[in-house]
């Protein structure tokens, strides 16, 4: 006998009145579009889901350029302490080293118990003392270059090499702008200085040129060159617009797989409703006078920090995705080679007390939730005294401590340590792949999912295959 039954797509054709295959229909064009190439979102900022619910929607990356000391900062050292001016072999030579051996430098400055956790924290950031509560404290963090340049980029980009899509270029790929009005990708700095890593801090590597990240400035205009510096007759500029149209077209049709130039017609449209508001919305001489104050903004030391972390905030409350904010002051103001008991102090005056109104200001407008902030440097600093005069500490990307908050991160918690002297993660190590998957888990996104198809290979930023990154979920709430 044959087999009469129908089949599931005849089923649903010939009952309800067809209804069943027309959804049908739409849930397989639903999935061939999420199959289909990258090329349908590539040139545009609209927001989108992740893979699952996310606990974040954006991030504050504090970079603290040059290299904080954590055994001076946020991992108290008594062995350290006991054994200081002991000869030892140079730590970066690692336990066979034949150079000439230094002294242990224990740290000056005190530690004690804060907030109900009893995290330890230095004398040097009493403000952070005050919000370790919210703290997530990862001790155990590790990279893999001793130097600027390659640890900045390993620390933007998870790799050591310039090029790739920094950590934001991605987060803005994959999740768009809640602000079509803004940049979903920003970074904060000091007027006319750039650190080690130059604008590899913020690029989007082989990555549509829509996700590179836009600099702003806080304080005068934020957005260079906004307005037109002189006047036009009626319709000269809609004329020139529209003759512009005219030409980007035909350029598009000789060229259908720039992305270049939709990045630039993008970042235009963009500009032109900047244009019509971006004024208003980053004009902190809005803020009361009490959040002013909370960022330190009636202090010469802390305003221009205080001005770049209350803008940093300002975006993030009004959608923007992915905010970098680089440390004040001149080239890695944190890589105390010398003179570190005098310019640690200077820099943390400057920066701790806007770090912590931060998290403060996040918390008490119900932001930090939905917020990662990420305090870090490339890399910490040895436990030895460098140099004849041995007052400073050199580059330690072996083990060094990252604060993050937020995003659903345990506050008051405490992750991993480093061994006796403050050089090497010894106890519940952390990569920067690992951090990086975290964070991505946080926004709702699955490292090794994400993905954008370069020269036939699936790129993802923490590239598991090769680095294990995996997601550290002790830190998670």
């Amino acid at each position: 006998m044959p087999d009469l039954s129908p089949t599931r797509r005849e089923f649903l054709q010939n009952t309800s009145l067809g209804f069943g295959a027309l959804a049908l229909s739409c849930l397989l064009e639903t999935d061939r579009a999420r199959a289909a190439t990258h090329d349908r979102i590539s040139h545009e900022l609209s927001p989108r889901l992740g893979h699952f619910t996310s606990q974040a929607k954006s991030v504050i990356m504090l970079f603290q350029n040059g290299g904080a000391s954590q055994m001076d900062l946020f991992e108290p050292k008594p062995e350290l302490q006991r054994r200081h001016g002991e000869m030892v072999s140079h730590f970066r030579g690692g336990p066979d080293a034949k150079e000439t051996p230094e002294p242990l430098m224990g740290s000056k400055f005190r530690f004690r118990p804060r907030g109900q956790s009893g995290i330890e924290f230095s004398e040097l950031v009493p403000h952070l003392s005050r919000v370790v509560d919210d703290l997530c404290v990862v001790r155990s963090m590790y990279s893999n270059d001793p130097n600027h340049p390659g640890a900045t980029y390993m620390m933007c980009s998870c790799n050591n090499r310039p090029g790739r899509p920094t950590m934001g270029a991605w987060v803005t790929y994959a999740l768009g702008s809640e602000n079509q009005n803004l940049p979903g990708y920003v970074l904060l700095r000091p007027p006319g200085v750039f650190h080690s890593g130059g604008a590899m801090q913020m690029t989007n590597g082989w990555l549509p040129a829509i996700y590179r990240g836009t600099e702003l400035r806080s304080e005068g205009d934020p957005v260079l060159n906004l307005r037109r510096a002189d006047t036009q007759p009626p319709g000269a500029q809609q004329n020139s617009l529209q003759l512009l149209g005219q030409l980007n077209q035909i350029q598009r049709q000789r060229f259908p797989d720039e992305s270049v130039l939709d990045a630039r017609i993008k970042n235009y449209e963009l500009a032109a409703r900047m244009q019509l508001t971006a004024a208003a919305e980053l004009d902190l001489s809005s803020e009361t006078k009490e959040t002013q104050l909370l960022y330190g903004l009636d202090n010469p030391e802390t305003a221009p920090y205080g001005r770049q972390l209350m803008l940093a905030r300002r975006l993030v409350e009004r959608g923007v995705r992915f905010v970098q904010v680089l440390s004040p002051g001149g080239h890695n103001v944190w890589d105390h080679h010398s003179k570190l008991n005098d310019n640690l102090p200077a820099i943390c005056r400057r920066t701790d007390l806007p770090a912590a109104a931060l998290i403060t200001d996040l918390k008490r407008r119900g932001l930090l939730d939905q917020t990662i902030v990420i305090w870090t440097g490339e890399f910490g600093r040895l436990p030895t005294a460098e140099g004849k005069a041995a007052t400073g500490r050199g580059h330690n990307p072996n083990g060094f401590t990252l604060l993050l908050a937020g995003g659903g991160l345990k506050g008051g918690y405490v992750h991993g340590a480093t061994d006796e002297f403050g050089y090497a993660a010894t106890e519940d190590r952390v990569g920067v792949p690992d951090l990086m998957a975290t964070v991505l888990n946080q926004l709702g996104l699955d490292h090794e999912r994400l993905t954008f198809n370069v020269h036939a290979t699936n790129e993802t930023l923490t590239d598991a295959k090769v680095t294990g990154a995996s997601v550290v979920r002790d830190l998670f709430g």
